[in-house]
């Protein structure tokens, strides 16, 4: 089973960093689900499906702290924006969230290595 090319990933990569960005500054409330911590899990896997997306999109280099640190960023500049927004708010508790998607990611990856369709990210 062939990989999808890196740009493959770089474009789905762009592609969810526009859907997170709209879906953090727009008022409306897409929650299917509801529970009392639903958020922090949508944003847990957001992020972690952002460290996946970065580390397939940019395999010359391994997950690490500046692909973290990067991701975490993100999320950071995400709630400083909704700061300044009168139907959002900053959320320390969003962005612990967030860096717990990003930790979590080389958690699964022995998870992932042995998928073949996944498994040429790290043997290339």
């Amino acid at each position: 089973v062939t990989q999808p090319s890196t740009h493959a990933y770089r474009i789905a990569l762009s592609m969810a960093l526009v859907a997170m960005t709209f879906l953090a500054t727009t008022p409306i409330d897409y929650q299917v689900i509801s529970f009392d911590y639903i958020d922090k899990l949508e944003h847990l896997s957001a992020f972690l499906v952002l460290a996946f997306l970065t580390d397939f999109a940019f395999p010359a280099t391994p997950w690490n702290r500046q692909k973290f640190f990067l991701l975490l960023s993100y999320g950071l500049l995400l709630e400083i924006v909704q700061y300044f927004m009168p139907y959002r708010e900053f959320s320390l508790w969003d962005l612990a969230a967030d860096a717990l998607g990003l930790l979590s990611y080389p958690l699964i990856t022995p998870l992932l290595k042995p998928l073949p369709f996944l498994a040429p990210r790290w043997t290339e």
